[in-house]
């Protein structure tokens, strides 16, 4: 890329600029961009820079390859670490949820695209700017419930907020608990993202924006955006939506799937299929979260709370067993621990609601 000098070949997080566009490159594409600390870190540096350059009007985030813009953190090495010792992890997470917060806010339009494949972590450093990208090789998910875990990285705000942040609908819970893949459409109709644009479009839009005057505004970058949006056909979520509210609506997951059972519709029987190898504890731990970011008012409360809830995951079983079966044996056969919804009860969640051993957030 013409921004990258010789001396960031091999950095795993690139960052240049390009006229008036701030560049950070995610490159790690044999990991499929997942992030580091140190490439948390380097984002961070980034941000810090690009803020005090009066030269840099907006911020474009990409990634390196033909398989992901992002496909999470490294949770392989979260895995390595164990429960003995959890505080590796912890910092990853602090110093990733403070970047997160601060691009939900920052002062210059944050562009995010989003092509091929945005999971986990990847939503997390993409989702929260001001302006966000799909195309029609996009898949994104937040399927932290297959592994043990939920949707961290603001992604219960994110997914509670509903169609146009308005609260409105289910399909963010519908997201959450199942892990559902969803493309461009989908991402934009659940308030994930907000245009549609050709992958082979996104170089000359990257060269739209880097010629963008250096005091251009958030509208100003909207319009460049819009003169190579497109509109993505419906996708299958949309195409559900009425069945997701109705179903996903209810407070307990046990309400859920009898809601699902009851209903019989194809659509239906599939969700309740994936639901059910989903870990019991991550999907009643991941729904309370999400009602409970429904009501926060801020980004910094709800990370705060997954925080917490991280911690107490990292010192568990689910998490560790849900990574053994999908990433290092690839059995695709985890073992829960409780194995049903009955066995999860609000004292076994209670560990997940306690203070962490320390704040994100002063």
């Amino acid at each position: 890329m013409a921004f990258i000098d010789k001396n960031q070949a091999d950095a795993l997080v690139q960052i240049g600029r390009t006229g008036t566009l701030g560049r950070i490159h995610l490159n790690r594409p044999k990991a499929l961009n997942s992030l580091t600390l140190d490439m948390v870190r380097a984002i961070a540096g980034a941000l810090d820079r690009f803020e005090q350059d009066a030269g840099v009007a907006a911020v474009l985030i990409t990634g390196e390859g033909e398989r992901a813009f992002c496909a999470g953190g490294d949770i392989r090495a979260l895995y390595d670490g164990g429960p003995q010792d959890t505080s590796a992890g912890r910092v990853f997470w602090r110093e990733e949820y403070v970047v997160n917060a601060r691009m939900s806010r920052y002062a210059k339009p944050y562009v995010a695209f989003m092509d091929l494949i945005t999971m986990g972590g990847g939503v997390g450093v993409s989702a929260h700017g001001s302006h966000r990208v799909v195309t029609e090789r996009t898949r994104l998910a937040m399927p932290e419930t297959g592994i043990g875990f939920f949707p961290d990285v603001g992604g219960t705000w994110l997914l509670s907020r509903g169609r146009a942040g308005d609260g409105k609908s289910e399909i963010g819970t519908y997201l959450a608990l199942t892990g559902e893949q969803i493309g461009a459409a989908d991402a934009i109709h659940a308030g994930l993202a907000d245009s549609f644009v050709s992958a082979a479009a996104l170089p000359e839009l990257a060269e739209r924006l880097s010629q963008l005057p250096a005091d251009a505004d958030a509208a100003q970058v909207s319009a460049a955006i819009a003169a190579f949006a497109e509109t993505a056909q419906p996708g299958p979520v949309q195409g559900n939506a009425a069945e997701i509210d109705a179903a996903f609506a209810y407070d307990t997951v046990e309400e859920i799937f009898a809601a699902l059972v009851d209903s019989g519709t194809e659509f239906a029987n599939r969700t309740l299929a994936t639901l059910r190898t989903r870990s019991p504890t991550s999907l009643k731990l991941t729904l309370e979260l999400l009602r409970l970011a429904r009501e926060d008012a801020r980004l910094e409360d709800t990370l705060e709370r997954e925080y917490a809830a991280g911690a107490a995951v990292l010192a568990g079983h689910e998490f560790y067993e849900g990574v053994r079966a999908a990433v290092v044996d690839k059995d695709r056969n985890p073992q829960w621990r409780p194995a049903t919804l009955d066995e999860v009860t609000d004292e076994s969640l209670a560990p997940y609601f306690a203070a962490a051993p320390e704040r994100v957030f002063s």
